[in-house]
């Protein structure tokens, strides 16, 4: 295993084997090809070209240097081609028996020492690895789709495998540009292990009619920055892999948010796999294209639209980070604004914050003075609710706490007009128990904005059973004319993410809690290899750990599965004292301000 890795093989050149192929050979290794399908070797050297193609014509290399990478790449057909390779990656379809077979037939054909490589996301390495010869050779090395382009590679060791092994794989890991992570061997193994889940409850969301599959994907981007939302990424990463992976993980776990959801199976025995068959959760123009066409579930744009109430004026109390972006956002809007604290000296602090926020929007050009001058013109500073009596709709954002928000609305109730619509920005708590507060309950919504509520694009819109259409669709239209993306969801806890956000950073602190992977490499494998701007730990300690502890509870107690039950943990450092970066301490240690 000392033998420098310059021959390697990679068994099965689907998208992901065509992938690995070209990483390889880019870097100066020989690269050995294998396949049982001609047309599938033949695509393999025409994507290579035309890749190597883009580059010259991009000027990342040059005609010489793409003619080289070029040569260094050779398909076969017959498995004996690999006999000389130091290292033989295979990414043959997910299959116990496939990927067995295989690997008893390498064991005859290369050296003692070569080391294997199971590309496999969901099958036990071990397992594998016991049906070779020599099972000290053999390991996990899982890259991610597309592999030229994303920078994760989880090294996946078994009780079996020889260190010496996973060194070198580590270190070309590193020479080919990749940030490698050394995991254990599990269903998932660390991305696919917390993403996988986050999709599965993605799916049960979608199948439960809770939302549309367009607001459960446009919610996870604009919410939460992600590249895709999870029903489109299901369908690129085909619902019958996303299936095999979950059945896996379930096995090992018996955890229930790992059990797949039924339309997972009812889609995969249907043949709607994704886009790879042209149709899954959402219908493709072709097979294998990802280019998406209306189907008879695209919502039609403003049909059936119900006729909603006039707003001009706008009441948003609280004097809070969310509170001062909200009333920023509204005359930014052109509303006229009231921002109602409870002092008036706490209503002059948020509108100076609205203030600072503006000026920095103008030095960055965003905004003009003039522009800076009339939001700040429409903003009138108020110490008490009583300047809400003539507003169209009312917002509040006060502490996240039943008893202090009914309260609010009790004198909302009071306070405002007849007609006016009466919105709580709450993430976790019931919309209806707030409506209940009131004599008309008809009239109150829920409108989940996200902070920085300038930045932010994305509003959760909360009906409950009691909602009235009109309401609905004013709160719809508000959202538009501030410039928000608007997702309709029911009054049920977590809405749609952070019933989706939250049981993925749970299980990340799990991860942790079973000693299976580090908090920096955690975080370094949703970010490399899942897209996410934050990693779960850093995620949390922005959010605040105290923050994240009463909203698992509110899932756990409204759901009542047991995989939703707080990681312990997350309860110890809360009762320490350590909520992330606004004490200094959470999962990380920060420096004071």
């Amino acid at each position: 295993m000392d033998t420098p890795l310059s021959t390697i093989a990679v068994v099965g050149l689907g998208t992901m084997g065509i992938g690995i192929a070209e990483v390889l050979a880019r870097a100066g290794r020989e690269v050995i090809g294998i396949d049982v399908s001609d047309a599938a070797a033949r695509q393999a050297v025409a994507a290579l070209e035309a890749s190597t193609a883009r580059a010259v014509k991009r000027e990342r290399i040059t005609e010489g240097e793409r003619l080289d990478v070029l040569a260094r790449f050779r398909t076969f057909s017959d498995l004996q081609a690999v006999a000389d390779a130091q290292l033989v990656i295979e990414v043959v379809p997910e299959s116990y028996e496939i990927k067995q077979q295989l690997f008893r037939e390498l064991d005859a054909i290369v050296s003692p020492t070569t080391i294997l490589a199971t590309g496999t996301n969901a099958l036990s390495v071990t397992r594998l690895a016991a049906e070779s010869q020599h099972p000290e050779r053999v390991l996990g090395l899982h890259f991610f789709n597309p592999a030229p382009a994303m920078k994760l590679v989880e090294v996946v060791s078994s009780v079996l495998t020889a260190p010496p092994a996973v060194e070198a794989v580590t270190e070309l890991a590193r020479e080919l540009g990749k940030e490698p992570v050394a995991v254990g061997d599990r269903p998932g193994f660390v991305a696919d292990g917390l993403l996988f889940g986050y999709l599965n409850q993605a799916a049960a969301m979608y199948e439960a009619n809770y939302a549309s599959r367009e607001d459960i994907d446009a919610a996870m981007r604009l919410g939460c920055g992600l590249p895709m939302g999870p029903l489109a990424l299901l369908d690129l990463i085909g619902v019958d892999t996303a299936r095999t992976v979950l059945e896996a993980m379930y096995s090992a776990s018996h955890d229930r948010l790992h059990a797949p959801a039924p339309i997972l199976k009812q889609l995969s025995e249907a043949g709607l796999t994704g886009r790879k068959a042209g149709r899954g959760f959402y219908t493709y123009v072709a097979p294998g294209s990802q280019t998406m066409v209306p189907d008879a579930q695209t919502p039609l744009e403003g049909a059936g639209a119900e006729a909603g109430r006039t707003v001009r004026s706008v009441g948003v109390a609280g004097s809070g980070t969310m509170a001062s972006g909200m009333a920023e956002v509204f005359a930014k809007a052109g509303y006229d604004v009231v921002l109602a604290a409870r002092s008036q000296e706490k209503a002059d602090t948020a509108k100076r914050r609205i203030a600072k926020s503006l000026e920095r929007s103008v030095t960055k050009g965003r905004l003009t003075a003039q522009a800076r001058d009339e939001t700040l013109g429409r903003i009138t500073a108020a110490g008490s609710l009583d300047s809400f009596a003539d507003v169209d709709l009312a917002v509040e954002a006060v502490a996240e706490d039943l008893a202090v928000k009914q309260q609010l609305f009790g004198t909302l109730d009071k306070i405002c007009k007849p007609g006016a619509v009466l919105a709580t920005t709450t993430s976790s708590l019931p919309v209806v128990a707030c409506a209940r507060a009131t004599s008309r309950p008809q009239d109150v919504i829920g409108m989940h904005f996200f902070n920085p509520a300038p930045a932010m694009k994305l509003v959760e819109v909360v009906r409950t059973v009691l909602t009235a259409d009109d309401v609905h669709a004013t709160v719809r239209e508000v959202c538009r004319k501030i410039r928000k993306h608007p997702v309709d969801c029911g009054d049920r806890a977590g809405f749609i993410v952070n019933a989706l956000l939250f049981p993925y950073l749970n299980n990340a602190i799990k991860m942790v809690e079973e000693h299976y992977a580090t908090l920096d490499d955690i975080d370094a494998a949703m970010k490399l290899g899942g897209g996410y701007p934050m990693g779960p730990f850093e995620l949390l300690d922005v959010v605040g750990l105290d923050v994240s502890l009463a909203i698992e509870k509110v899932l756990h107690g409204e759901f009542r599965d047991p995989g939703l039950a707080p990681a312990p943990l997350l309860e110890h450092l809360v009762a320490a004292g350590c909520l992330g970066r606004k004490t200094g301490r959470g999962f990380r240690e920060y420096a004071r301000r």
